[in-house]
C-alpha cells in the first residue's frame, strides 16, 4: 500500500484562480507523523515540483512548521507551495494571517479576500543579490545553448537568494526566453555544484512587468510554471541593482501552458520581497 493511501493529500494550483493555470503544489495539513523518507515519498508519488507538508500546527497561534519536498528532495523554502496551503489554511481557519516556520526562516503570510477570491500575500526573509562568478556562468549558458549575445547587458548575471538561492539571467528578447531547451544533467550538475534551487530567466517588457521562466531540474522537473522563492529572490535582485518599480508583476508559465501570475513588491528597509497570488483547488485525494 502506497503511503499516500493513509494521509489526505491536497492539490492546489497557485498563482492563478483558474485551474488550468498556476503551478501545481501538493499539500498535506496533517504531517506530524510521517518520517523524512516518507514525505519524499508521497511528493515522488504526487510528482509536482513541490510538496507541502505541515508537520506541526496551533490553530489557535495560526502557527504552523512546514517542510517542502521536491519529487527528488528537501528544499528549504518554496513559494508557491506557501501561497497555496495559505489558501487552504484560510479557507478552513479564515483569513487573517498565518506565521509558518520553514527551513528557511519564519515567513509571515497574509491572507484576504480581494474580487471575492482569496488572495495570499508571503513576506519573504531577507534577500541578497551577488554577481556569479563568470566560469560558472560560461558553465550554465553552455548547459543552456545561450550565448553571451543572448543576454540583456542592463542586467548582470547575479546569484540572488530570498529563502533559497537562484541565479538571475536577463534575455535579451522575449524569442530568445521562449526558446527553452537546455541539457538537463549538465544545468542539474551545476546547480547541485552551486546550490541553486532554479535558475531564473528572465525579460523586461517594461519597469512593472516582467516574464520569466525557471528551469528547475534538481527537483526533478524541467520547468517550473510559478516560482514564488524566484520572485522573491528577484525582488532582491532588482533592489540591489537599484532599478525598476518597487512594485511589479512576473508572468510565468506562458510557455508551458500554464500562465501565472505573481505580484512582488520590495518595502522592508532589509530588502525583504513581499509576493502575492491566488490558488484554487485541482483535486483532493
Amino acid at each position: 500500500m502506497s503511503v499516500n493511501d493513509t494521509v489526505e493529500i491536497l492539490r492546489y494550483t497557485a498563482f492563478t484562480h483558474d485551474p488550468e493555470g498556476g503551478n501545481p503544489a501538493g499539500i498535506v495539513l496533517e504531517a506530524a507523523a510521517l518520517s523524512d523518507a516518507e514525505m519524499l515519498a508521497v511528493a515522488a508519488e504526487v510528482g509536482y515540483s513541490e510538496t507541502a507538508f505541515v508537520t506541526a500546527r496551533d490553530d489557535e497561534r495560526r502557527a504552523f512548521q512546514v517542510r517542502y519536498f521536491a519529487p527528488t528532495a528537501e528544499v528549504a523554502f518554496c513559494g508557491h507551495a506557501t501561497i497555496a496551503t495559505a489558501v487552504a489554511l484560510a479557507e478552513r481557519l479564515g483569513t487573517g494571517r498565518l506565521l509558518f516556520d520553514t527551513g528557511a526562516g519564519e515567513i509571515a503570510v497574509d491572507t484576504e479576500i480581494v474580487d471575492d477570491a482569496l488572495r495570499a500575500t508571503l513576506t519573504s526573509v531577507p534577500t541578497r543579490s551577488a554577481p556569479v562568478a563568470e566560469e560558472t556562468l560560461e558553465e550554465t549558458l553552455a548547459a543552456l545553448g545561450w550565448s553571451r549575445d543572448d543576454l540583456d547587458p542592463a542586467f548582470p548575471p547575479h546569484v540572488a537568494f530570498g529563502g533559497v538561492q537562484h541565479l538571475m539571467l536577463a534575455a535579451a528578447s522575449r524569442e530568445r526566453l521562449a526558446g527553452l531547451d537546455y541539457d538537463y544533467e549538465r544545468l542539474k550538475a551545476v546547480m547541485t555544484r552551486e546550490d541553486w534551487t532554479t535558475v531564473d530567466l528572465f525579460w523586461k517588457e517594461s519597469d512593472e512587468r516582467f516574464h520569466a521562466r525557471n528551469p528547475f531540474p534538481v527537483g526533478g522537473v524541467v520547468e517550473d510554471p510559478a516560482t514564488g522563492a524566484a520572485a522573491a529572490a528577484f525582488g532582491g535582485y532588482l533592489r540591489v541593482l537599484g532599478t525598476g518599480s518597487a512594485e511589479f508583476t512576473i508572468v510565468q508559465g506562458v510557455d508551458m501552458g500554464r500562465p501565472s501570475t505573481l505580484k512582488v513588491s520590495i518595502a522592508d528597509p532589509d530588502g525583504r520581497s513581499r509576493v502575492s497570488g491566488g490558488a484554487v483547488v485541482l483535486e483532493t485525494s
